[in-house]
Formats: structure tokens, sequence, C-alpha cells
């Protein structure tokens, strides 16, 4: 049976993902699927920089503001919805676009990554938040840094519930879970697909997050968050965990002055982008595109466009 086409565009936050995306799906007659870890949330738009109605131009969107806040939304969960959403557009005869900077979600769909499942052992699981709690994130990543060093490389000191998961697997399988990982990043795609990254010089990419941030402040991001919070939602929940959400949270228990948290949601910004950056060097097959090597957008979907004519995914 012959491989079914998909197309991943992603690249850091703020390179200028959006408006590419909404081009290149009128070009192929595509519709866009989201591989962004927060913009599945209700009610966090200003702070995820999510897609507004009016510009998707009236191109499907999906794992756009599909879960509550308070629900769990993980790579497991993402890869389910996505393997649903890429089958439904294919059966309309289009083709599915992976849009987003989320690399680990866009691995999981494209290599159909197995997810060991480990029996629960809740106590192990509280004690380790239990640790992480009393002794704070870093205490614990230092555990696995002494476990699995490959893991702890690749997972963020903040990320607890990540850093959990990776011990828990230790724990009940006897074996690093990046071993399994790098395992299953060898297996072949099940679908015809072309991976671009787009990216551009480091300074002007760090300019343009900085702008970001101070669009949000300007849109309201400190309001939506009190909007959050009135509506039931804490600083525990792994959505309110995200970038720009819990800097405001700190703000408005008084922890921080707003300068402060403005600095700090730039700042970590900024080094999520160069995390981003390294994730998709690692990965393979990878078309780069460096968009100070090209006059307009409308040159970058040209050669988006060639790549994908040359491959047989489109033929116009």
């Amino acid at each position: 049976m012959s491989k079914k086409p998909l197309i991943i565009l992603t690249g850091p936050t703020a390179v200028g993902k959006t408006s590419l995306s909404i081009s290149l799906a009128k070009a192929v007659d595509g519709e866009i699927i989201s591989a962004d870890s927060m913009q599945v949330y209700k009610y966090m738009d200003i702070g995820t920089a999510k897609i507004t109605p009016e510009e998707t131009e009236g191109i499907p969107h999906y794992l756009i503001s599909e879960f509550e806040p308070d629900e769990e939304f993980n790579v497991v969960k993402f890869q389910e919805y996505a393997k649903k959403y890429i089958k439904a557009i294919h059966d309309k005869n289009k083709i599915p676009i992976l849009v987003g900077g989320t690399g680990f979600y866009i691995q999981a769909v494209l290599y159909d990554i197995e997810f060991e499942e480990t029996s629960p052992d809740n106590s192990y699981r509280d004690e380790l938040a239990e640790l992480a709690e009393k002794y704070g994130p870093q205490y614990l990543h230092d555990m696995l840094a002494k476990a699995d060093p490959a893991s702890a490389k690749a997972i963020h000191p903040n990320n607890v519930k990540r850093v959990i998961r990776a011990l828990e697997y230790i724990k009940h399988t006897g074996e690093p879970i990046s071993a399994h990982n790098e395992a299953q990043r060898k297996k072949e795609s099940p679908y015809l697909y072309r991976y671009f990254v787009l990216n551009k010089d480091r300074e002007k990419l760090y300019e343009s997050i900085n702008k970001r941030v101070d669009i949000m402040i300007d849109k309201g991001l400190v309001d939506e968050v009190k909007r959050l919070r009135d509506m039931g939602y804490t600083k525990d929940m792994i959505s309110m965990q995200g970038l720009g959400y819990k800097e405001i949270i700190d703000y408005l228990e008084g922890n921080c002055t707003l300068e402060e948290a403005i600095y700090t949601i730039k700042r970590d910004t900024r080094h999520y982008a160069k995390r981003q950056l390294t994730w998709f060097k690692r990965e393979k097959d990878v078309i780069w595109i460096n968009k100070d090597d090209f006059e307009s957008e409308k040159d970058i979907l040209e050669f988006i466009l060639e790549n994908l004519r040359r491959c047989g995914i489109i033929s116009k």
C-alpha cells in the first residue's frame, strides 16, 4: 500500500510559521493540525499566540482550543488525536499539515512511536512529586541526570511531569526511556512526508520573541491570566505552568513586579527557542529553511512547493 502524504512545517517560537502555513494549506489543498502543547487549551489565547479565526482564512485547524485547561494533555493524547485527524483529512482527499513547535509531538506522529504503558504506581509517582515539592524541580532532574543522562539533557528541569515519567519508566522497565525513544526514532515513517524547519538569524529571532511578548502584554495577557484564575484554574495545573502564564501568576501573587515578569518571559522564551532548534537539529531528513536567504514569503512557499513536487506529494 502506498504511503499517504504528510507535510510538517515547524521551527522555533516566533519564527513566523502561522502566515506561511495558511499560504501552504491553500496551495496544496491542505488542512492544519496544530503541533503545539499549549494552543490545545481553551481560553489561553494571548499567551500562546494562538491563531485567530480571522487569521485561519477559512482553513480548517485541529487541536486548537479543544481541551479545558484542567484536562491532562500529553504526547500520547496528542498522537491519538493527530492520527485520527490525519485519517479524516486523508479521507477528504486533502493533505494534512502538522504546524507547530513541539518537536516531541511531531516525532511521535511522524514515526508512529509506541509509548510503553508502564503499570501505574501512584505511590512512586507521589513520592517523586513530593520530592519535587520539597526540594524543587532541580533535585528531581539531578536524580534523572544520574540514571539517564540523555533524557536529562532533553528534558527541561521545570518539566516535572516528564522528569517523573522518565524516572518511573526506569523503575518499571529497568532501562532508560532515552534508549526506548532512540530505538523508536529509527523506525521508518508510515507517511510520505517532507519535514520543513523554518529558521532565521538568531538575533532577529530573539528580537521577534521580545516584540511578541510586548504585543502579548499590550493585548491583555495579565487580564487573560486573571480571568483564568477567576475560572478556578490554578498555578499547579500543567496548562498554567506554560511560558507566560506562570510568570504573570508570580506577578499577580506579588512575588515580582510586572517588569520582572516580562523580563523573565522574554528570557525563558529565548531559551525555549534555543532548545527547540537543538531538538530539530537532531532530527533526520529535515529540510532547513533559513528565512534570511529568501526575498519574501512567496519565495519560501515556492521553495516548499518545488520540494513537494519533486517527492510526489503534489503534482502541480
